[in-house]
C-alpha cells in the first residue's frame, strides 16, 4: 500500500486547487508537504520544492526521502521564482506568506507567473490589496476556497494571467463588470458561491465590530466619531452581504 502524507486542512485546500498537472513548483515550500502530497497521490508527475532558506529545504528533502520521491521532486534554493524558468512548471503554488511578499514575488517573476496554469495563491494577510494587485495586473481569479483551522480563517485562490484586457474584470467568470470593494475584501467567488466558511467569518467580524462600537461609546475622552462612522459603514456592508445567504 502506497504511503500517503496527511495535510492540514489549509494545505489540503491549497493542494486541491492545483488539480492534476505535469510539473508543480512550490514557492516557500517549508517542509515540502504540498509537493510530496501532489506527487505521491499522482496529481502531479513531478515537483520542484523551492525556498529562500537552506533550513526549510533540508526539512523538505527529509520528507521527500521519507516517501522515496527523490527522483520526482527536486529541491531548489530560490528567492521567489527567480530560480524557475518560464514554462518549467505548469502549476505554481505560493502559500503561507504575507500578501505584500507575494505581490513582490509575482512582480519580480512576472514572466514565470504569466505562464502558470494555475497559479495557486494563499496570502496570509493584506487580501484586499492583493486581490487589487491581481486584477490590475491582468490576473483572473478562477477558483476560491476558504477554511477555518486552529482558530484562524484562510482564503486561497487559483488564478491565471489573461492579459491587461482582463485586468478590470477579475471576477468575469462569475459576473460581468467591475469587481466591487466587497469582492476585493472577501473574494468574488466566495461571495458568489455563498461559501459557508466566509459566512462564518462575516458573523465573527460583525460580532467583533459591534463589540468595538460598544467600547467606543464608553470612551468619552477622545473624539471617536471617525472611527465610529467607519465601523457603522463596515457593519452595514456586512449586514447587506449576510442577507444574501
Amino acid at each position: 500500500m502506497k504511503k500517503m502524507i496527511q495535510l492540514s486542512q489549509r494545505l489540503q485546500a491549497v493542494a486541491n486547487l492545483v488539480g492534476e498537472t505535469g510539473v508543480v513548483a512550490d514557492i516557500g515550500t517549508d517542509h515540502g508537504y504540498i509537493p510530496v502530497y501532489l506527487v505521491s497521490s499522482g496529481k502531479a508527475e513531478q515537483a520542484i520544492a523551492m525556498d529562500v532558506n537552506p533550513g526549510p529545504l533540508q526539512r523538505a528533502l527529509e520528507h521527500i526521502e521519507q516517501f522515496h520521491l527523490q527522483e520526482r521532486i527536486e529541491t531548489r534554493l530560490s528567492d521567489g521564482v527567480k530560480a524557475l524558468q518560464p514554462g518549467e512548471a505548469q502549476a505554481i503554488v505560493i502559500a503561507g506568506m504575507g500578501g505584500a511578499l507575494m505581490t513582490r514575488i509575482l512582480s519580480e517573476g512576472e514572466e514565470v507567473a504569466h505562464m502558470a496554469k494555475p497559479l495557486v495563491l494563499q496570502p496570509q494577510s493584506e487580501l484586499p490589496a492583493f486581490r487589487h494587485f491581481l486584477a490590475e495586473h491582468g490576473y483572473r481569479i478562477l477558483e476560491e476556497d476558504m477554511v477555518y483551522e486552529d482558530g484562524k480563517f484562510y482564503s486561497m485562490m487559483a488564478a491565471s494571467w489573461v492579459g491587461r484586457a482582463g485586468s478590470s474584470t477579475g471576477a468575469a467568470a462569475v459576473r460581468a463588470g467591475q469587481m466591487t470593494e466587497p469582492d476585493y475584501k472577501y473574494g468574488p467567488l466566495l461571495l458568489a458561491g455563498r461559501h459557508p466558511v466566509l459566512r462564518q467569518y462575516l458573523l465573527q467580524q460583525r460580532m467583533q465590530k459591534y463589540r468595538i462600537l460598544e467600547n467606543l461609546g464608553k470612551n468619552a475622552r477622545q473624539d471617536v466619531s471617525g472611527r465610529r462612522a467607519q465601523l457603522l459603514q463596515d457593519l452595514q456592508e456586512i449586514e447587506g452581504i449576510l442577507e444574501l445567504w
